[in-house]
């Protein structure tokens, strides 16, 4: 069977011809060395290319990361290696290495090598801590020596491919060969030595169009692979995957698989000939070709690991090998900070497997462990890693009661077994794409079109639905689950009541099978990567790397990574959340079971329970409980229950708790040892509200703690206080903020106070048309103020003095009679005060004010008999 390998392109840069391509090991990073003679530094992730340096006029023909030192090695036509620090682009060293064109170099994994070869049949070590000093010629080749590269299980061994039609194995002590490989009829151009011990294997591509794998063990040729139409110019062994990528000028990448090297994927992009090819370890291949590059995506990120329901075993294969991890035996006090790498203490070689690994799955009973690849499904038991059964699969599901799983065969047919033994095959009426496990039998039709649930027991169909998911997974009781597509994830409920009913009462069941069996609960707009149940809280993951929970029909964050994370499983007696990346590490997140209970507890309606609960859920952990009941309208119980008394003063205000509000805003700004913004903002809200209720002794104390005097300005001029009026005036001008002072005591008709405010603001032009407009006697006094503070000399000669010139303030004898009039009769700023004032200004004309009262009098509205 092929093995079943995802393809992705994942960029495509169309630049000059690029003769080089490499990765960076840690950072998204990819290199490409041009025919042009540029470099160029891509961001993978980004898309964007974030370096650009021209090394010379002639081709680049080599470049390398050198991550440790924060280097960029390259070798050119020019016949020098330069090295370039990558942070800055200065050039660290340049100098010539070669009587003729450099074709490729090689970084010793460890040491401060390098090693480089050319067109003048000789290769060479430099060392760059010893001023690049040249520590070793090695000579034997009679062409140009075109590619070498490390034993990445030996470093101080090389091998090299030549024009010459030959390979050589070389020791970095030594100047001439170990051995030498020759089969090939044209010229060798590439060679790459693969990574797993257990396969002592060279590969090589030729001019001849044939890549050999050799056995540099007993020195002999196993296998030759033809496909290629033109000269193969790279060959790269997979780090992790088994797999091996060649390219070709025939423009075209073939991807092989080690072991029965049978041609599985044939690439072609239409960019002309392949130079170069670059793989890392997170199954990023970058190829360079004539027009430019490409990478592409291979395999799947999620690596086959599993985890036991208690959450404290874990299976996972690295390679071939299967591997157990304890995680139960953690050293007492140990803090597990959220996002940290779980230090695992005791790791256990379970043995070999005889596929490789596409997925693992443990058994819900937690005794076997299901592995399945390359067209296999082996069940082994978990102890000793025995053979229990084996068998045909494209993949492998488990079914919820641990007694059966289900095998998809190929696209007709699906196998059930029980007991290890088959007991059914059938074929689905629209065929198989995948299945997945669970409380029921889920089958994805081959036209991508439906979706299907079958019972275990008879494989009859409960219900076909228009949704194809990528994702089915299935809660512990079996009401609900969640279909995860690419952008959207849907949460069903399962009611069985409803298939029973109909299977009892011999109902009509359409061939879409029984109409009512479930309903969307819910449609949530996020890519899931992974996910898990806990009771009704379903636990996920993003494409965007968050760490989610749905429940209720919200979702609520754990936390985000900064990488691709997996959800492995949960113990409930530690609390903790596990989860893996594409490297298999462990790292976990608390997560109190009692508060997934809680929420459970709470979207069910049954607070009573949730009361209950609550007190199990640690202090620190509250708080979200009490926002959870917020969100869901139990605001009374979420502010009985919070443990922030700022969280609880927002609750009291919003179902109008005045008395909760008080105290807990008494309580806070005690807590805070000084009045603080915050505080008097809270205070101003409860002032508001207590307003809106009517409570004018609150209201007042709330305004006055809050320091809000323009809305006690409001609150006593509206209810007539004229004792809160004086209060604020005096309060607010102690306080700065005069404007309120201002008004406050214009209200009050206090007009001196008012024009001392403005006096001490230096307002002297507002002073003096004030004082004219209200205080008149003022006015000379004001003016000379004025005039002595005003600096421009131009403008003080433009002011008239009305004791000199009081043919020029006709009108000012009038608000100097009506002041003296109100200081005799001590009138107000109130309605009848305008009113006199109005009627007095109408017979003003008519009477002559030498005395107050007489002319009053006589203007017909001052009675003497008049008590005001």
């Amino acid at each position: 069977m092929p093995l079943q390998l995802d393809i992705k392109k994942t960029l495509s840069v169309n630049s000059d011809r690029v003769k080089c391509v490499d990765q960076h090991p840690t950072e998204p990073w990819l290199l490409c060395s041009l025919y042009s003679g540029a470099v160029n530094i891509w961001n993978y992730e980004t898309r964007t290319q974030i370096k650009k340096f021209t090394v010379c006029d002639l081709p680049v023909r080599t470049a390398k990361f050198v991550a440790r030192k924060n280097w960029v090695l390259t070798g050119s036509d020019d016949m020098k290696l330069s090295v370039y620090n990558y942070n800055v682009l200065e050039k660290v060293y340049h100098f010539k290495a070669h009587s003729d064109y450099i074709r490729c170099i090689a970084i010793h994994p460890a040491e401060p090598y390098v090693l480089s070869c050319g067109d003048d049949k000789l290769i060479k070590l430099w060392n760059w801590d010893s001023k690049w000093a040249c520590q070793q010629v090695f000579k034997g080749h009679s062409h140009y020596v075109m590619q070498i590269v490390f034993n990445p299980k030996d470093a101080n061994t090389f091998a090299s491919a030549s024009l010459d039609m030959s390979i050589k194995v070389w020791q970095l002590q030594y100047s001439t060969a170990n051995f030498t490989l020759k089969g090939h009829e044209k010229g060798v151009n590439c060679v790459d030595y693969h990574h797993s011990g257990d396969k002592p294997y060279l590969v090589t591509g030729s001019d001849d169009r044939c890549v050999k794998i050799w056995d540099y063990q007993n020195k002999v040729c196993i296998q030759t692979l033809e496909g290629h139409e033109q000269n193969v110019s790279d060959v790269v062994f997979h780090p992790e995957l088994p797999i091996l990528l060649t390219g070709s000028e025939d423009g075209t990448v073939k991807i092989w698989q080690v072991g029965v090297f049978k041609l599985q994927h044939t690439l072609n992009y239409s960019f002309e000939r392949v130079w170069s090819i670059s793989i890392n370890t997170s199954n990023n291949v970058v190829v360079g070709f004539d027009e430019g590059f490409i990478m592409v995506q291979l395999g799947k990120d999620k690596p086959a690991i599993s985890m036991d329901v208690n959450g404290h075993k874990v299976v996972r294969a690295k390679h071939y090998e299967i591997q157990q991890v304890n995680l139960k035996p953690l050293p007492r006090g140990t803090d597990l900070e959220d996002g940290q790498i779980v230090p695992i203490i005791s790791i256990k070689d379970i043995g070999t497997c005889e596929v490789y690994p596409h997925s693992i799955a443990y058994s819900p009973n937690n005794r076997f462990v299901a592995v399945c690849g390359d067209g296999e499904f082996i069940i082994y038991t978990v102890a000793a890693l025995r053979t229990k059964a084996f068998g045909k699969a494209r993949e492998f599901v488990w079914c919820f009661d641990s007694s059966g799983y289900a095998a998809l065969e190929n696209s007709t047919s699906i196998r059930i077994f029980k007991s290890f033994k088959e007991v059914k095959c059938f074929t689905p009426k629209h065929g198989a794409e995948n299945i997945f496990g669970g409380f029921m039998l889920g089958v994805k039709s081959i036209d991508d079109t439906t979706f299907s649930f079958y019972d275990w027991e008879n494989l009859d169909l409960i219900r076909r639905i228009d949704i194809q998911p990528r994702y089915v997974i299935w809660s512990e009781n079996g009401e609900f689950v969640c279909l995860a597509k690419n952008e959207t994830f849907y949460i069903l409920r399962y009611y069985a009541n409803a298939v029973a009913c109909a299977r009892d009462n011999n109902a009509e069941i359409s061939e879409d099978g029984v109409n009512n069996a479930f309903k969307v609960i819910n449609e949530i707009k996020e890519n899931v990567n992974s996910g898990f149940w806990v009771g009704d809280c379903f636990i996920f993951t993003t494409l965007y790397n968050k760490i989610n929970y749905y429940v209720g029909g919200e979702i609520v964050n754990i936390s985000n990574a900064d990488h691709p994370i997996y959800v492995l499983g949960y113990a409930p007696n530690e609390f903790r959340l596990y989860m893996n990346d594409k490297d298999l590490n462990i790292v976990s997140y608390y997560l109190a079971k009692p508060e997934l209970e809680f929420h459970t507890a709470v979207v069910r309606g049954d607070l009573k329970t949730a009361e209950h609960l609550y007190y199990y859920v640690p202090f620190k952990d509250r708080l979200r409980l009490a926002q959870f009941l917020e969100r869901h309208g139990h605001k009374e119980l979420a502010m009985n229950i919070s443990t922030d008394p700022v969280h609880r003063f927002e609750i009291a205000i919003s179902i109008g708790d005045l008395i909760s509000a008080k105290y807990l805003a008494e309580e806070s700004t005690l807590a805070e040892g000084a009045p603080s913004k915050v505080s008097e903002a809270r205070w101003s809200r409860l002032g508001t509200l207590a307003s809106k209720a009517g409570e004018i002794e609150l209201t007042k104390l709330a305004y006055t703690n809050a320091r809000d005097y323009s809305s006690l300005l409001i609150f006593a001029v509206s209810s007539g206080d004229k004792s809160l009026l004086e209060e604020v005036a005096k309060k607010s001008s102690e306080d700065g903020q005069d404007n309120i002072a201002f008004m406050a005591y214009f209200t009050l008709n206090k007009l001196n106070e008012c024009l001392q405010l403005l006096i001490d603001q230096n307002k002297l032009p507002e002073t003096a048309f004030f004082a004219r407009s209200y205080v008149p006697s003022k006015l000379q006094e004001i003016s000379k103020l004025w005039k002595t503070n005003t600096p421009k000399q131009k403008y003080t000669r433009s002011f008239a003095n009305f004791e000199r010139f009081e043919n020029l303030f006709s009108d000012q004898r009038k608000p100097e009679k009506l002041e003296k009039m109100q200081k005799l009769f001590g009138f107000q700023h109130d309605t009848d005060f305008k009113t006199l004032l109005e009627s007095m200004v109408k017979n003003y004309d008519e009477v002559e004010l030498s005395d107050g009262k007489g002319d009053l009098e006589r203007a017909g509205i001052y009675a003497p008999d008049h008590e005001d």
